[in-house]
C-alpha cells in the first residue's frame, strides 16, 4: 500500500476535504489500518480493554487458588505478578502507540526481529484468544447453573454462539457501543463488590458480625500447599503467581484495537497510561476482597472446586457469592451471578474480535490463508470471524465431563499462551528500543514514553520465561507428578517452539539484528502519520465533551 504524499498541496486539500466528515468516515486507505475501518472512540477503546481483561477469572476462577496460597499468599502472589505485568504494559505501550497498526506486536515482532517470531506469536496468541471463547462458554454455564441445572449444555453453547457471530458481524462501531455499556457494567460490578466487602467485613451484614481479617488469622494468612513449613508456603505464593498470571492480563486487549481507533495515538496513549490504576486497581483489591469474604478452607469452595457439589449450587463459584450465601442475604447473590454472567459474556465476546483481528493480521503478511485477510464493506474480516468462531464448539466437552474439569483444561493450556506472548513482545520492545538508539530517534518524541526503559523490558523477558518454565512446578514436588497436568501446562511451549523452527526452515527467514530494524515499516507510518494530522477533532455537545474527556 503506498504512502500517501506529504506535498503541501496535496496534504492542504486533503485536511479542507476531510474537515466536513466526523473523523469515522475518514478513508482506511489513509490511516495504516489495511482494509479495517477507525471507528472505535476512546471511551469504547478503553472499556473494551476493561471487558476483555476483567471476566471469569477475576469472579469466580481466583477462589480456586485461594486453599493453594491462603489469603496473604493470594495477595502476594498477584502483587509479584502485578510488577512484571505493569513492565510489560510499558513495552506495548510505546511500540503500538508509535505504530498503530492491524494486530501490531504480533507483525512487529515480524519487522523487528525474526518472521518466525511473528509466525509463532501470531498464531499461539489466535489459540489464545480462540480457546479462550469455549472458556467463557463454560463458565457461563456454570453460573447458570446456580439457579438451575435443567438448561442443557448444548443450548446454551449454540445460544451463546449465535450472540457472538451477530455481535461481531455487525459493524465495529456498534460492537464498539455494546463493549462500552457491557464493559461499564463490570466496572459497576466490581466497584460494588469491593463496597460490599468493606461493608460486610465492618459490621454491615444481617449478623451484624465485623469480621475484617479474621480469616487470616483463623484457619491463617498462609497455606503450606504440597509440602509443609516455609517451602510450601513458598509454594502456595507461586500457584497464586500461575493464577495472576492468567487472570492479570490486559495490554494486548488493547493492542487489538489499534488499527480500528480514532485518533489512534491518542487513544492508545490514553488507554494503556489507564492500564496502570484501572485493571491493576481491580486486580489486587480483587485479590485482597477474596482473601476477606471467605476463609482459604470453606467447604462449599472445596466441593465447588472439586466439582463434586451438584444441583443449583454449582454455580455458586464465585467467591462472593458463596459469602452472600452465608450470611443469608436474599436477592444480592441473584444479581450478583447475573451481572457476573453478563462480564463473562463480555469477556467472551472480546476474545473472538480479538481472535478475529489476529488472525487478520497474519494473513495480511501470508502467514495465514489469503481469505482470512478479506474485509467485508463495513471493514470486517467475516472469514476470520468464522474461524474464531468455529473453536465455540469446544464448550461442548462440558457434556461429558464436569464444568470445573473443562475449565481447568482451558485455564492450562492458555496461561503458558499469555505468557509466551508476553515474552516476544518484550524481546521485540529491546530491538525497537536498540533501533532507535542507533538511529538517533529519541523517545521523548514517542506518542508514548514507557518508565525505566529499558530495564522494566529486561525485568519483563526475565519474569515472564521464569513464570512460563516454572508453570508446573508443583508436577516436580513429592510425586506429584501427573502426565495429563504436564502437557495441559507445556504443551503451548512445545507449539510455540514448533511453530518457530517450521516458520524458520520454510521460509529461512533472516534475523533482524538490534539497531538494523526499519522503524518506518515501509510507509505505514507514514499513513499514520498524515491520518493523525488530517483527522479533525469531532465536534461534540458539552455533556459528550465531558464524558469523552475522561477517556482520551
Amino acid at each position: 500500500m503506498p504512502a500517501m504524499s506529504s506535498s503541501p498541496s496535496r496534504t492542504g486539500s486533503s485536511t479542507a476535504k476531510f474537515r466536513h466528515h466526523e473523523a469515522h468516515e475518514i478513508p482506511a486507505i489513509s490511516s495504516g489500518s489495511q482494509h479495517l475501518h477507525r471507528r472505535l472512540r476512546g471511551k469504547e477503546v478503553q472499556l473494551f480493554a476493561v471487558g476483555g481483561a476483567i471476566g471469569t477469572s477475576l469472579f469466580v476462577q481466583m477462589g480456586a487458588v485461594l486453599p493453594k496460597g491462603g489469603p496473604a499468599g493470594l495477595l502476594v502472589g498477584f502483587l509479584a505478578y502485578g510488577t512484571i505485568i505493569l513492565a510489560v504494559n510499558q513495552c506495548f505501550a510505546e511500540m503500538v502507540c508509535y505504530l498503530p497498526i492491524p494486530s501490531p506486536f504480533v507483525r512487529l515482532a515480524g519487522h523487528w526481529v525474526d518472521e518466525a517470531l511473528s509466525f509463532a506469536m501470531g498464531w499461539n496468541f489466535f489459540l489464545t484468544m480462540a480457546l479462550g471463547i469455549p472458556y467463557e462458554i463454560v463458565a457461563l454455564n456454570v453460573l447458570l447453573t446456580y439457579w438451575t441445572d435443567r438448561v442443557p449444555v448444548a443450548a446454551v453453547v449454540v445460544i451463546v454462539m449465535v450472540l457472538y457471530a451477530v455481535l461481531n458481524i455487525l459493524t465495529v462501531r456498534y460492537f464498539g457501543v455494546s463493549e462500552f455499556y457491557l464493559s461499564f457494567f463490570k466496572i459497576i460490578l466490581m466497584v460494588g463488590l469491593i463496597l460490599y466487602t468493606f461493608i460486610t467485613m465492618v459490621g454491615g451484614n444481617p449478623r451484624h458480625d465485623a469480621y475484617g481479617f479474621r480469616y487470616w488469622n483463623d484457619p491463617g494468612a498462609f497455606v503450606s500447599y504440597i509440602v509443609p513449613g516455609n517451602v510450601g508456603r513458598f509454594c502456595g505464593v507461586l500457584a497464586c503467581m500461575v493464577q495472576a498470571s492468567f487472570t492479570m492480563v490486559g495490554p494486548e486487549y488493547i493492542s487489538m484495537a489499534a488499527a480500528e481507533a480514532e485518533r489512534p495515538r491518542r487513544v492508545m496513549r490514553k488507554a494503556y497510561a489507564s492500564f496502570v490504576w484501572r485493571l491493576m486497581f481491580f486486580f489486587i483489591l480483587g485479590a485482597l476482597c477474596i482473601g476477606i469474604v471467605i476463609p482459604y478452607n470453606d467447604p462449599i469452595l472445596a466441593a465447588t472446586i472439586a466439582g463434586t457439589r451438584k444441583g443449583s449450587g454449582t454455580g455458586a463459584a464465585s467467591p462472593y457469592v458463596i459469602s452472600m450465601n452465608h450470611f443469608g442475604i436474599e436477592a444480592l447473590p441473584d444479581i450478583v451471578n447475573a451481572l457476573i454472567m453478563t462480564s463473562v459474556f463480555s469477556a467472551g465476546n472480546n476474545l473472538v474480535f480479538s481472535a478475529t483481528r489476529t488472525l487478520h493480521g497474519m494473513a495480511l503478511e501470508d502467514k495465514a490463508p489469503a481469505l482470512f485477510a478479506r474485509c467485508n464493506r463495513q471493514g470486517l474480516p467475516y472469514f476470520a470471524v468464522v474461524a474464531a468462531m468455529a473453536f465455540c464448539p469446544l464448550g461442548f466437552l462440558q457434556v461429558s465431563n464436569s464444568s470445573a474439569t473443562v475449565l481447568n483444561w482451558l485455564v492450562g493450556v492458555i496461561t503458558a499462551s499469555y505468557l509466551l506472548n508476553y515474552f516476544g513482545t518484550c524481546i521485540t520492545y529491546l530491538h525497537f528500543y536498540a533501533a532507535m538508539r542507533r538511529q538517533g530517534v529519541s523517545r521523548d518524541r514517542l506518542p508514548y514514553k514507557g518508565y525505566l526503559q529499558p530495564y522494566a523490558a529486561w525485568y519483563a523477558v526475565f519474569g515472564t520465561g521464569i513464570m512460563t518454565l516454572i508453570l508446573g512446578y508443583n508436577l516436580f514436588i513429592d510425586e506429584q507428578w501427573d502426565i495429563s497436568s504436564f502437557f495441559l501446562d507445556y504443551t503451548m511451549i512445545g507449539f510455540f517452539v514448533v511453530a518457530y523452527v517450521f516458520w524458520k526452515v520454510f521460509r529461512r527467514t533472516s534475523y533482524v539484528w538490534p539497531g538494523t530494524a526499519d522503524l518506518q515499516l515501509g510507509g505505514l507510518k507514514k499513513e499514520i502519520d498524515d491520518y493523525e494530522e488530517m483527522t479533525p477533532v469531532p465536534v461534540r455537545g458539552r455533556l459528550s465533551r465531558f464524558w469523552n474527556s475522561l477517556f482520551e
